[in-house]
């Protein structure tokens, strides 16, 4: 069913656009088996390695099976507008409308100019964002406090060691005190991405790595892929804090394990566990892989929760519903009864549909300041 629904647009293509161009059948028939084979990328995935997650293509073939599905998926959007606008001129001239090959060949351009777009603002090293975010209560000692947020790195074919070198190498220069990682590091099993993932190693900042589980850490060998990142630098918080102390003055850095947890026979996200210790005056920064819990998480006193999972929407649209399926929360920042929440768009997004317009992806340098 999944591979099928993924196949409609394709099958849209090919009636509505490509069937009635002026083009020989032969030259008709291979773009359609061209077309419907771009659609089941999903499923060419799962063969290359046993999950959708995980494509274990040379990059350049992943960049062209996101490129090919994306632009099929425009182009079927695309088509249906011309559909509703020729039903309309029917309905006002009273009789059939011509639709020129030309528009067609028109419409098929910008949605290969959409995707191609979309394709190279999904891969390329993030930019830096640069946000302010006020706390009540915030010791003055850290009062200008800088840490960066990585989330939804990805590592895979997509996003290999050339990638992650470059991220951590920018990352590395932008004088965060902290880094915290707020889950879905990879994509793959750790023997296939060993060498992808070793520029993480070194991440450095003076406070310290942290890094929490996000919903693909369960998809491939969660316990190894845990004890890998340990064995990296990065301190896993799993339903646990640390406090952060500068000359007395303390915050509390928590982090939960993911929703999804409980449905792989994993702890679930405790947060209870997680603040249990902490010391009562100090404010708490969480970090929740998805941001749907953030009600609860502003209820047991948190000042900051910083989440990633939605990879902002990805499409302007689009995020519309990847916003009904997170609570609300999709991109950048919310109060939520008195807790800001910030949901990082990600530093990169899942290979399986590597596309962005106007959400773009993030090494976000948060600066704390006191607020009263």
């Amino acid at each position: 069913m999944f591979h099928l629904i993924f196949g409609l647009p394709a099958l849209l293509v090919v009636t509505r656009f490509l069937a009635p161009l002026e083009l020989p059948l032969s030259v008709k028939g291979v773009v359609a088996i061209l077309l419907l084979a771009a659609s089941q990328y999903h499923y060419w995935c799962r063969l290359s390695s046993g999950s959708v997650f995980s494509p274990e293509f040379p990059r350049p073939l992943v960049i062209l099976f996101n490129w090919a599905f994306g632009a099929t998926i425009f182009l079927a959007l695309l088509q249906v507008l011309l559909d509703v606008g020729t039903l309309i001129a029917m309905a006002v001239h009273g009789g059939g409308v011509d639709v020129p090959d030309a528009v067609r060949y028109a419409i098929a351009a910008v949605a290969a100019a959409l995707a191609a777009i979309g394709v190279h603002q999904a891969v390329r090293v993030p930019p830096i964002k640069d946000i302010e975010i006020g706390i009540r209560g915030l010791p003055p000692q850290f009062d200008g406090y800088k840490l960066l947020q990585l989330t939804d790195l990805h590592i895979s074919r997509l996003f290999p060691a050339k990638w992650a070198r470059a991220v951590v190498e920018r990352a590395n220069g932008l004088g965060a005190s902290l880094i915290v990682v707020t889950g879905d590091l990879i994509d793959g099993s750790l023997a296939a991405r060993r060498a992808d993932i070793e520029p993480l190693r070194d991440l450095r900042a003076p406070d310290g790595v942290y890094v929490i589980p996000g919903n693909h850490e369960y998809f491939f060998s969660y316990h190894e892929w845990m004890a890998h990142y340990a064995a990296m630098g990065m301190r896993l918080l799993e339903n646990d804090h640390v406090v952060l102390d500068r000359e007395g003055g303390k915050l509390v850095l928590a982090g939960v394990t993911d929703l999804s947890a409980f449905h792989s026979g994993h702890p679930a996200p405790d947060l209870a566990a997680a603040l249990k210790g902490a010391p009562a005056a100090a404010p708490v920064i969480l970090l929740d892989h998805q941001p749907r819990e953030a009600r609860r998480s502003a209820a047991s006193g948190v000042a900051l929760q910083l989440s990633g999972h939605t990879h902002g929407g990805m499409v302007v649209g689009l995020d519309r519903l990847t916003a009904r399926a997170n609570a609300g929360y999709v991109s950048g920042r919310y109060d939520v009864n008195g807790m800001t929440l910030y949901v990082n768009n990600g530093t990169a997004l899942w290979p399986g549909f590597a596309l962005r317009l106007g959400r773009p992806s993030e090494l976000t340098r948060i600066t704390l300041r006191r607020s009263i």
